[in-house]
């Protein structure tokens, strides 16, 4: 793997393994029965410095390369415990994740510092009972009464919703502006009139899930996350990452059941011999094995593109649809090989099968994956990038200023990319 790993990222692999084999796993099962994970984890996390790896330094980060990234989702995916790794993955690249991109320098002193050391723990917010993939068509409101904005609204399915200390909430700032009118607002738990509900789950037990009820929930204009009405395209925006997420997960998660089932079935005998010298199985095994080693070196490129800014939209979505399609196909092959030891709780395999089923449905189902795949190969959609828009938008005020210093650490920090020029057709944003 030396063509994307060096010596460092391998010292750092083993740095979250070691923690994730000593302070996670023993403690799974417990956190699985009381479906909660102790607060203390994420303190932990943040003295470790786990929780700062891809947030710049003057916050407490210490800004690795993505490829760090790579490893720890990799090392955290590996403990047989998707709940808990998809709810440090939400807290760390998704409810801060806007926040470190577009928020204000008082916005991020005050969620992402305590965010990285551990003492903060967020959501986001974005599906409703009657949205869900169909962001254009939230319910939720903010309306502007002075300095606040009065939040009313239902949200559903939202990880770390009932636990958390904050939720990153999307909402219509104006409901008659279509897409435009969708911003992202950060609300505090115990802010008056914000109440939850905790849902019972199929799997990803040890995370929670809530339902989110705003009732004339008082914030301050000053929780709002970049400009008004551009919420929508942050998310657009953001989900690239949730997939790659999801699909660098997804990817660990199937190596993680194979070498369990191996390991199974080397020491299972039927007939006289290990079940593993049996043809059909042997065969089976093979075949999934091919196929995710595949889908790992196609997520990888995946990774290196992101890597570069480059906006990858096709490669995103096709990566997380495949990787979480396979996730569930390997996760039911491999508690075959189980026979009916699979079906029990205590073997870990069962709690895998249940927790690869989601995959194909958080960060937007396969259906919206195809959807995506579709308007770019077959209708000539263009995907656009709402922070880079930003940023060429903030060099050119600078520019008409004459603020020549501005310039100069507006062209170091942009750095334009050095592709080909996208090709003019439809730009659309598709959820």
């Amino acid at each position: 793997m030396g063509q994307y790993f060096n010596e460092d990222h391998e010292m750092f692999r083993q740095t979250v393994r070691d923690f994730v084999q000593k302070e996670v796993a023993p403690f799974i099962n417990k956190w699985e029965e009381e479906e909660k994970i102790p607060r203390e984890i994420f303190l932990r996390m943040g003295e470790l410095g786990l929780l700062g790896i891809n947030f710049p330094e003057e916050y407490g980060g210490t800004n690795n390369d993505f490829w760090h990234t790579v490893v720890y989702l990799e090392e955290l995916a590996n403990n047989t415990c998707a709940g808990y790794a998809g709810a440090v993955s939400v807290h760390q690249f998704m409810a801060t994740n806007h926040i470190l991109l577009a928020g204000s320098p008082e916005l991020k002193e005050k969620y992402l510092r305590p965010s990285i050391e551990g003492k903060f723990v967020g959501a986001i917010a974005i599906s409703e009972p009657g949205a869900g993939s169909d962001v254009a068509a939230l319910r939720c409101t903010a309306k502007r009464e002075g300095d606040y904005y009065i939040i009313n609204g239902n949200k559903t399915f939202i990880t770390n919703g009932v636990y958390g200390n904050f939720v990153t909430v999307a909402c219509k700032t104006d409901p008659a502006a279509g897409l435009a009118g969708v911003s992202l607002i950060v609300v505090d738990q115990g802010t008056p009139g914000f109440t939850t509900n905790k849902l019972k789950k199929m799997g990803w037990k040890s995370s929670d899930t809530g339902e989110l009820f705003f009732d004339n929930v008082k914030v301050p204009v000053s929780n709002l996350v970049g400009k008004e009405g551009q919420g929508f395209f942050y998310i657009m925006e953001s989900f690239q990452l949730e997939r790659l997420v999801a699909a660098i997960m997804g990817v660990a998660g199937c190596e993680r059941g194979i070498d369990y089932t191996l390991k199974y079935m080397h020491e299972r005998s039927v007939f006289g011999k290990p079940i593993e010298k049996y043809q059909v199985l042997r065969h089976k095994m093979a075949d999934m094995i091919t196929e995710v080693e595949i889908t790992k070196r196609f997520v990888y490129y995946c990774c290196d593109l992101f890597s570069k800014g480059i906006f990858a939209v096709k490669e995103c979505s096709m990566a997380k649809m495949k990787a979480t399609e396979l996730g569930k196909r390997v996760a039911d092959e491999c508690l075959q090989m189980f026979g009916g030891y699979g079906y029990m709780s205590e073997y870990p395999i069962e709690r895998g099968y249940r927790d690869a089923r989601v995959g194909t449905i958080v960060g937007g189902t396969t259906e919206i994956m195809k959807e995506i795949i579709s308007k770019i190969v077959i209708d000539g959609a263009n995907y656009e990038s709402a922070y880079k828009n930003m940023k060429a938008q903030s060099a050119e005020n600078a520019e008409s200023k004459s603020e020549i210093r501005n310039q100069k650490i507006q062209a170091r920090l942009f750095q334009p990319e050095t592709r080909n020029p996208q090709l003019q057709t439809q730009t659309i944003f598709l959820h």
